[in-house]
């Protein structure tokens, strides 16, 4: 087990360059939202673009257009429709699943996405649900196994029985989260972020431990910041590090602005919304 330290994270996130523009900060798109679910897609666009993510795209349903350009105005809508069908290789980084419901219509989303998509793809929440949902023991995971650009699944404890029992596997309560963990990154030739106290990152043999966070953030939406975070880290241009260092330094930075937050207000009253304020002063914190 390899403990994600301050130095470790420092060595990952380099100061940028004085002629930078927001090309090379890296074109992100998520795929996220759904009726009763909005907030999902505000706090991955915020987490993405609080820790230096250049353009932002968000698709969801045309209804929650006016919801996404009020609460996040950097960001820019497109409808499912044109998502469905958008050249996407010109994106950097691709986020799906975060509040996008369970359903046919989203599996085949991710699906095309999947086939079509040769980028870092981060594949979080109702992404995982809906591939175990649909998609189980078809040719789905081997196109994953076969893709590419880097994949990371980022489960929390429910989604990863979800995957778990896709692969004919035990739960993780009776294998252990460390084990667990290291098995979905082998099946799926994938990262595997497991949210937890402590969260865990398997890839390629490797387990890696985030040190920071606190109970405060056991809350609606945090693990749809850390999904924002992740995807801008993934495509950012300056950045030479890994995609499995760049994972765990969005962990490890996703738990330094939990941290932030509950020293400035409390871990009782912290919210997710909180979390995404503080990422920018996690990110200065280093």
């Amino acid at each position: 087990m390899i403990q994600i330290t301050t130095s470790y994270v420092e060595n990952i996130i380099t100061a940028r360059p004085k002629d930078m523009h927001k090309g090379q900060a890296g074109r992100v798109l998520f795929i996220t939202g759904s009726k009763g679910m909005a907030g999902a897609a505000v706090l991955s666009a915020r987490g993405a673009l609080y820790s230096g993510a250049g353009l932002v795209k968000v698709s969801v349903p045309d209804e929650l257009f006016p919801i996404l350009q009020i609460s996040v105005p950097e960001a820019m809508c497109i409808s499912r429709e044109e998502a469905a069908k958008a050249d996407l290789g010109v994106y950097d980084a691709i986020c799906i699943g975060p509040g996008l419901g369970v359903s046919e219509g989203s599996t085949r989303l991710i699906n095309r996405v999947i086939a079509d998509y040769s980028g870092p793809l981060v594949i979080d929440a109702d992404g995982i649900n809906c591939l175990c949902e649909y998609d189980v023991n078809i040719e789905v995971f081997e196109q994953i196994r076969n893709r590419e650009g880097a994949t990371v699944f980022t489960p929390h404890p429910g989604e990863a029985d979800r995957m778990l029992g896709a692969f004919g596997l035990e739960s993780w309560r009776v294998m252990g989260r460390e084990t667990a963990a290291a098995l979905l990154a082998e099946k799926t030739e994938s990262i595997v972020l497991l949210k937890g106290a402590p969260t865990i990152i398997a890839s390629g043999g490797e387990l890696f431990e985030n040190p920071t966070g606190n109970p405060g953030m056991a809350t609606g939406g945090s693990g749809d910041v850390l999904s924002g975070i992740i995807t801008s880290l993934l495509a950012q241009k300056q950045l030479t590090a890994s995609a499995v260092d760049r994972v765990c330094a969005a962990a490890f930075l996703h738990g330094l602005a939990g941290d932030i937050a509950a020293e400035n207000i409390g871990e009782y009253g912290m919210t997710s919304a909180d979390i995404a304020d503080a990422v920018a002063a996690a990110f200065n914190a280093l």
